[in-house]
């Protein structure tokens, strides 16, 4: 693997104060960065052959972050890309994910979660993690789960807000946010966007449509 210092993050991120914030914490570990105001700045600059990733944000004017995605994709612009957003929807994961994303980090970020997501998105190691040792620690997870909490799951990972899951369910919106929090814990998710990853790996949704899988 290269060293740091020949390792590149293209920063994409219309606030100006996020991007430079961003650029001095991967620079102050030795990381290259690279800040790009907009989607399209960064896609006519973009070296594909550099071994670099990509950390770019989800909303934006004009070009957003997942059509940024698809234009990369178009173009056979093959590198690692991390979204972050400070709304992260459930439907917005999912097509991040879909369309190849190794992360998806929620703002405002934990500086030593991003910079370890950074890592694996520079080695390649995706959290939707299709290798067999991980796909066996989350089915362990999941089955570790009380049944009531498995109810909580599958909406709350197909997008429901707790308000919609408690009238699904005949509960308490105050019930549904203990139970939530208990899934979170149960299932070592750190985020949402983490919990939606997992689930994506373990088959237990369909990207496509947020359906249960049969």
């Amino acid at each position: 693997m290269p060293d740091l210092s020949q390792q590149l993050v293209y920063v994409v991120d219309d606030d100006q104060g996020m991007l430079d914030s961003t650029v001095w914490l991967f620079e102050s570990v030795g990381l290259k960065a690279k800040p790009f105001t907009s989607g399209q700045a960064f896609l006519d600059a973009c070296d594909p052959a550099a071994p670099a990733c990509v950390l770019l944000d989800i909303r934006m004017p004009g070009m957003g972050g997942l059509a940024v995605q698809e234009a990369m994709r178009a173009k056979g612009i093959d590198l690692p890309v991390i979204f972050v957003s400070g709304h992260a929807d459930v439907p917005i994961v999912v097509r991040a994910f879909r369309g190849g994303a190794l992360d998806f980090i929620e703002k405002p970020y934990n500086e030593q979660l991003l910079l370890d997501s950074v890592q694996r998105a520079l080695s390649r190691q995706p959290v939707v993690a299709t290798n067999q040792r991980v796909q066996n620690e989350v089915k362990a997870r999941l089955d570790s789960l009380t049944p009531r909490e498995r109810d909580i799951l599958l909406p709350l990972v197909q997008g429901f807000n707790n308000r919609e899951i408690a009238e699904r369910l005949g509960v308490s919106v105050k019930t549904v946010d203990l139970y939530r929090s208990r899934v979170m814990k149960r299932m070592q998710a750190a985020s949402l966007p983490a919990l939606v990853g997992m689930a994506i790996g373990a088959g237990l949704v369909e990207p496509f449509s947020l359906e249960p899988s049969a």
